[in-house]
């Protein structure tokens, strides 16, 4: 099984969450269970049924966060020599050629992404279109819409 590209970023907060789910979360619902099953009758009590999916959900997550980061392979673009160029992890702004809009983005891992917090993931039409590229240069997008391009204005490492 190959690797996933994550940023250092994306790793802490997987383990914070991981951290979270452990030491608060998983305690949390053991307790509820303890006390639902306290109450008697198993078949027809809605409070254990519940603590037990709840129970489920969290166990699940916990699974999930373990085998991303142990499939992750934690990328920090500060080590990196670059060159300047666009790599996983940069943070990049660029100029749509049309419109002449500024956007910022940071290219990171798929489970990472979120474009609110204008982090895409390294996967998509315009990470592939940056990498590789440097300030000053023209990326072309092929978008639902038609070609977009864009000109990297700066490329930061954070």
């Amino acid at each position: 099984m190959s690797k996933t590209p994550m940023t250092v970023r994306g790793a802490e907060r997987l383990r914070e969450e991981l951290s979270e789910l452990k030491t608060v979360a998983r305690p949390r619902v053991i307790e509820a269970i303890a006390e639902a099953r306290a109450h008697g009758d198993l078949k027809e009590n809605a409070e254990y049924h519940a603590a037990r999916e709840q129970q489920g959900f969290i166990e699940g997550r916990i699974q999930e966060i373990e085998g991303k980061l142990s499939n992750a392979q934690i990328v920090d673009p500060l080590s990196l020599n670059t060159g300047g160029k666009v790599v996983f992890g940069a943070t990049v702004v660029l100029v749509e050629m049309d419109t002449e809009d500024e956007v910022t983005y940071q290219i990171v891992g798929e489970d990472e992404a979120d474009i609110k917090q204008r982090r895409i993931s390294v996967t998509s039409p315009v990470a592939r279109a940056l990498i590789g590229k440097e300030e000053g240069d023209i990326a072309s997008v092929q978008a639902p819409g038609g070609l977009r391009e864009y000109e990297i204005v700066e490329v930061r490492y954070e």
